[in-house]
This record gives structure tokens, C-alpha cells and sequence, in this order.
């Protein structure tokens, strides 16, 4: 757990977690703790035992705001995307007047990122640090979405020019990572919908605007992961039609190999009948010619398939 004095994005390390009890002359406390500090932390600053039954749950938590009197109690969910599969995080926050404390279990990138961005925008309430750690929140999720989209075209792209097995396991297991996180999208663009409408005594009148922004493009993801679900669908139809029409190629050129190989098996099937009088059969060239003649026959019927594009 690490407690810091933020005044103006300018950290300030404290070491006794107590004196955050108290709220400075200017500027407010960070706390940034684990679910085991919660023990610690939860008699200190009257945190709700509801919410910190949420933090210490192992399941996955939907995204959530609860008002109680002293603070306010928000999950939303950090993404990260590896190329091969998506993860959530849940980041528990709880705010107050002079504090916010924000609990994890494991290491959340947003919260890395979002030092310097306390310091360059000089952050000195909460409430602020909030706003921007939420809009860290919602940019991963639209960066995630346009490599899924690099991911989908790709995606397509090798399922028309060469389909394989494996695609259809790509396309059922990316859709159904999609149609998961359509589920927290939902739930956390509410919570964000509720920090921007709703008459909440710890956000300021002036910083509903900003979290207006970011809920314009929570909506915005929303809609494009719907995007993404349509076109999952039709990348699956695109792959069935296209193992439909690999296989009629494939049946294609069997049936004019057939058709080919059919008049030379009738010759062939005369001369092997055991008559005396069979034109030829005591010729001295008569084996040749009748193998040059089945040659002609089959590059005749080849040229005639090629021409009308059926081989």
C-alpha cells in the first residue's frame, strides 16, 4: 500500500496511512492499496463492508457505482488485448472528500500511465484525479477495439484467399470474447452515464461536462463492438461459403477428370474383349495408334473444359 499527497500533480510519499484521515490544506490523498490493505483501511475511512466484500471477491465484478454518506464506491473494468486473448481487471475505486483510494489485485496499466497525466494537467482534487483515470480507461478500450478491427480484417482477408480449420476457431473464440465484453460495456457506460447526470455532492458541477465527454465515447465503443459482433457473424458465413465453394471446385475438376478418363476406359474396354476381329488388334502399330488416339481423345475433352471454364 503506498499513500501520496497529490497538490497540483506534484506526489508527495506518506508513510503513516492515518495522517490521509485528515484532510490537507490543499490537494488530497492517493492511497493505492491491495484487497489485503482493505483490513486495514476499512475501520479508518468507514468504508462500506458491501463494497469491500466486491473488492475481496474473486469472481468478476460488473461494473458498478454505490453512494453511501462519507464516499462513493465505483468498479469499472480495465482492458488489455495480447493479440491472442482479452483481459479484464477490475479497478475498485472509493472516494471521498479528500481522498480517493483505489484497490486491484493485480498491476493495472492505467494506473502507471496516469502520473504523469496528474502532473501535466496539475490535478489537485479527486474528483479530477477520477475523471482522468476513467478517460485512461475508456482510450484503452477504443485502442483494443481498433486492433480488434486490424485483427478481424486480417482475419478475412487470409479466410479468402486460403481458408483453413484453424479460422473457425479464431472466429468462434474472438466472438466469443467480443460478446464478453459486451457485457461490462454496457454496465460501464452507465456508471459513467450516472457520474455525468446525476447530482453526486463529491464530483463538481464544472467536471460533469468532461465525464459527458467520456461517456460520448463509452457510447461510441458500445456501438463498435456491436460492429464487431455483426461481423464476426459474417466472417463465419464468409467461411462456410467458402469451404462450400472449395469443396465444388474440388468435385468440379473430379467430374472432368472423369468425364476425360470415361472414353478412353470405353476403348480401352473394347480392346480387352477377346474377340479375333477388333480393328487394329493385328496391326503391328496398332497399339500405338490406339494410344495416340486416346491422347488426342483426352487433350480434345481438356481443351473443350478449359474453354467453357469448366476445369
Amino acid at each position: 500500500m503506498k499513500t501520496r499527497l497529490v497538490q497540483d500533480g506534484i506526489f508527495t510519499l506518506v508513510e503513516d496511512v492515518t495522517q490521509a484521515m485528515k484532510a490537507p490544506d490543499h490537494g488530497f490523498y492517493w492511497i493505492d492499496a491491495d484487497v489485503e490493505d482493505l483490513e486495514i483501511l476499512q475501520p479508518l475511512y468507514h468504508l462500506h463492508e458491501l463494497a469491500v466484500e466486491d473488492c475481496l471477491m474473486e469472481e468478476e465484478q460488473r461494473p458498478k457505482i454505490e453512494l453511501y454518506d462519507s464516499n462513493y464506491f465505483i468498479v469499472v473494468s480495465s482492458i488489455r488485448f495480447d493479440d491472442e486473448e482479452i483481459f479484464l481487471r477490475a479497478l475498485n475505486i472509493f472516494i471521498g472528500k479528500h481522498y480517493i483510494i483505489t484497490v486491484t489485485r493485480q498491476k493495472i496499466n492505467e494506473l502507471r500511465a496516469l502520473k504523469p497525466v496528474l502532473w501535466e494537467e496539475e490535478v489537485a482534487a479527486p474528483d479530477s484525479f477520477l475523471y482522468h483515470l476513467i478517460d485512461l480507461v475508456v482510450d484503452n478500450y477504443t485502442s483494443v477495439g481498433d486492433r480488434i478491427e486490424v485483427k478481424i480484417e486480417k482475419l478475412e482477408e487470409d479466410i479468402l484467399m486460403h481458408t483453413k480449420k484453424s479460422h473457425l476457431n479464431e472466429i468462434i473464440g474472438l466472438r466469443s470474447e467480443i460478446l464478453w465484453l459486451k457485457k461490462v460495456l454496457g454496465p460501464q457506460r452507465d456508471v459513467i452515464a450516472t457520474l455525468n447526470r446525476k447530482e453526486l455532492k463529491l464530483i463538481s458541477e464544472p467536471l460533469k461536462k468532461y465525464f459527458g465527454d467520456i461517456h460520448e465515447n463509452a457510447v461510441k465503443i458500445s456501438e463498435t463492438f456491436d460492429t464487431f459482433r455483426d461481423l464476426m457473424g459474417n466472417l463465419r458465413e464468409a467461411y462456410q461459403s467458402s469451404l462450400s465453394n472449395r469443396a465444388n471446385e474440388i468435385m468440379r475438376v473430379f467430374t472432368a477428370l472423369t468425364l476425360i478418363f470415361m472414353p478412353l476406359t470405353f476403348i480401352t474396354g473394347i480392346y480387352g474383349m477377346n474377340f479375333d476381329y477388333i480393328p487394329g488388334l493385328h496391326w503391328a502399330y496398332g497399339g500405338i495408334a490406339a494410344v495416340i488416339f486416346m491422347f488426342l481423345v483426352g487433350v480434345s475433352m481438356l481443351v473443350l473444359f478449359r474453354k467453357k471454364d469448366w476445369l
